[in-house]
């Protein structure tokens, strides 16, 4: 078992989940289905064919830096058409995420070398949102991906030099990973049984929010609380 991690940054990436008619929302994070969407178009398999063995991968994500929600009013006609249809296609703007992928060896090492010479173009949830030159993270011999996304050595901090910054001397970074087996957590529905267009459906999967992970940013602010003030005053 091996683990390969992804990069997930850039100006806009849209993670949908429940999307549906004309508001296109984005999750906080990235999804399965975003997920293994994309590793299914880095080995040029089409929207019919059978994605079982990606779904069965472990899953984690990190967030590095949240970004602010961007929403698009979009209109779009065809020629003939009389009227416009519109849409509210919801964006994460300067969004960076550390995405960790455990599985069998083998198939691990298939899926870093695809997604560095992808079949289809790669995109973070939407077309409009490529992917970065640095996507590839690596591949390492360890299966738990909570574990890797807790070692900066191995998953280093995304966050970008303005981001550092503007925030404060410590932060804590969200984290959430697939549940093991036995184990609760929160039900998301963004497992795809099917990406094909007469067809396409999803099941569900429970997401351990793991205890957040602290870093240390000596380019970041004090931030002036009173109420902390108050408590350590107390």
């Amino acid at each position: 078992m091996s683990t390969l991690i992804l990069r997930a940054s850039g100006p806009m990436q849209s993670w949908a989940v429940n999307s549906r008619y004309s508001t296109r929302e984005s999750g906080r994070e990235p999804s399965k289905s975003g997920i293994v969407g994309l590793l299914a178009a880095a080995l040029g398999r089409s929207r019919e064919e059978d994605v079982t063995d990606l779904v069965a991968l472990t899953i984690g994500t990190r967030t590095d830096q949240p970004g602010r929600l961007l929403v698009d009013y979009h209109t779009a006609k065809a020629r003939g058409d009389k009227h416009s249809t519109l849409s509210w296609r919801h964006y994460l703007s300067d969004a960076a995420f550390s995405i960790a992928i455990s599985g069998e060896s083998g198939l691990i090492e298939t899926l870093a070398e695809a997604v560095v010479a992808p079949r289809f173009p790669l995109y973070l949830g939407r077309r409009a949102c490529p992917v970065p030159v640095d996507f590839v993270g690596g591949v390492y011999d360890e299966n738990d991906v909570e574990t890797v996304l807790r070692d900066f050595d191995i998953a280093p901090w995304l966050a970008t030099e303005w981001y550092r910054k503007e925030a404060q001397k410590y932060l804590y970074l969200p984290l959430s990973r697939d549940a093991r087996p036995g184990e609760e957590g929160e039900i998301v529905r963004d497992v795809p049984r099917s990406f094909s267009p007469s067809d396409r459906n999803y099941d569900s999967r429970k997401v351990v929010r793991c205890e957040p992970v602290r870093v240390d940013n000596p380019d970041g602010v004090e931030i002036d609380d009173p109420f902390f003030t108050l408590v350590k005053e107390s």
